[in-house]
Formats: C-alpha cells, sequence, structure tokens
C-alpha cells in the first residue's frame, strides 16, 4: 500500500464511528492534523457565498480561525468558495496587495502562516471548505495536497448525515442541527441593531462585524452580547472591519 491508498484509508475511517455529523467533521479534521503536516483544520457549511457555520474543527485555534473569516467577510475560504477552486496560501504574511488584509493580520498574530482552502461538495453542488492551517510558512504539496483533496471530498459524508437528521434531532427549543450551524445569533443581533440604530440589515452586520474586529471578538461572540443586551452599539462614527484605526472601537 502506498502514502495516498494508506491517507485514503485512514481518512475514510476517521468519518465513520459514534455520534452525529458534526463529531464526524471533528474527527476528519483532526485526521488531517495528525496525517498532513498541518498544525490545525476547519471545515465551514456555505451559503450565497458566506460562512453559514463551522462545522467542524481540530480544535479551538482552527475553529476561531473559521469564525474570524465571517467576522471579517473576507479570507482564503469565502475565494475558494467563490471560485470554486482550491485557494493554497503558502504564506499569508506575503499576500500581494490588499487581498484579505484584515484576517493576514489575525492569521499572523495567532500564529499561522500557510492557509490552504479547498472547496466541498455534494453532487455536484460546492456546500463547504476545508481549510488546512500551518503555522511555519511553506506549501502543501505532493500527498499531503491529494490527501487534502480526498479530506474534503469526504466531508460530504458527515454533512449529509445533518442534513438527514436535521428534521428528527432537535434541542429543547427546537432548534435543529444543522440551524445551529448557521449563526443564528448573528441574525437575531442583526435585526436588533436595524430596530435600535434604524438602519438596513447590510449596515447593521457591518457595524456587529466591525465592532467585533475592533474588540478582537468573532461576530459569534459580539452577536451574543447584543441578544443578551450585554451590549448595544452606539449611533455614532463607525468603520468597516479592516479599516485604519480599527483598534478603536465603533
Amino acid at each position: 500500500m502506498n502514502r495516498y491508498e494508506g491517507l485514503r484509508e485512514d481518512l475514510e475511517a476517521a468519518i465513520h464511528g459514534p455520534g452525529d455529523g458534526s463529531e464526524a467533521a471533528d474527527r476528519l479534521c483532526t485526521a488531517c492534523v495528525e496525517l498532513l503536516h498541518v498544525d490545525g483544520a476547519a471545515a465551514s457549511l456555505m451559503h450565497e457565498g458566506a460562512s453559514q457555520g463551522t462545522f467542524g474543527s481540530s480544535g479551538e485555534l482552527s475553529r476561531r480561525l473559521d469564525e474570524m473569516q465571517f467576522t471579517l467577510g473576507e479570507g482564503p475560504c469565502m475565494d475558494a468558495f467563490a471560485n470554486r477552486v482550491p485557494v493554497l496560501v503558502p504564506d499569508i504574511g506575503h499576500v500581494t496587495g490588499q487581498r484579505w488584509p484584515a484576517f493576514a493580520g489575525a492569521a499572523i498574530e495567532a500564529g499561522v502562516h500557510g492557509v490552504f482552502a479547498l472547496p466541498a461538495g455534494i453532487a455536484g453542488s460546492f456546500v463547504g471548505v476545508l481549510d488546512l492551517f500551518r503555522h511555519d510558512p511553506g506549501p502543501l504539496s505532493g500527498d499531503d495536497l491529494d490527501g487534502g483533496m480526498l479530506a474534503a471530498e469526504l466531508l460530504a459524508v458527515p454533512l449529509l448525515d445533518l442534513l438527514a437528521t436535521d428534521d428528527d434531532q432537535r434541542d429543547e427549543d427546537g432548534v435543529s442541527s444543522l440551524a445551529a450551524l448557521e449563526r443564528v445569533e448573528v441574525y437575531q443581533a442583526t435585526g436588533m441593531i436595524m430596530a435600535q440604530l434604524d438602519v438596513g440589515p447590510t449596515e447593521a452586520l457591518v457595524r456587529l462585524r466591525a465592532h467585533a474586529f475592533a474588540t478582537n471578538q468573532t461576530a459569534s461572540e459580539a452577536a451574543w452580547a447584543v441578544v443578551e443586551r450585554r451590549l448595544r452599539l452606539p449611533k455614532d462614527a463607525w468603520r468597516e472591519p479592516g479599516a485604519a484605526d480599527a483598534g478603536a472601537a465603533p
């Protein structure tokens, strides 16, 4: 058995086991770290060009980096999904021009330089992205890249499991497992901000993201503060994520 065949066997084994689709996705992300010479992995559920939720991760740092791409509205994950092609960044500190300026800074601050985003699909439709993270700069090549592409394909299995059980497995509040991934708190907070500040949905979401960026939170963390009424955004001047002087609260 060659290395690629061994990778296939081990990655396929990771998605089979106890628990629901999210747990299988976590195991697959952990297997990527163990097998592919990367330091982290996260899987995003995507819809209409935006990340809807972190579907699986190998650990807290990977989950947070995935959340940051949603918070900032930019990153390799977004580009991989939009263009339907892998986005391979050996050193995010050397990206040209203004490509992902806010996310690149956040990744470097977290000690991550290599980011490799691989689109995932079901029956020909792209529905997610697998992000692989590496602390040290350097390409993802050879069997590691082939293994990453295979892992992205295998994400269809746990996602289909979630879709299949979505109507049957709901928590005590009636929230399905798939809906829980879709950052319901962000949409709730956006609606509250619209009412409080008399702004449209796009501006409300941008204000929430700007506050999250300025306070070093994810959009979900800031949203929970709004929903729980621990945070009320002011009506005064604000800045979009990544703008100059974004360290000051909007």
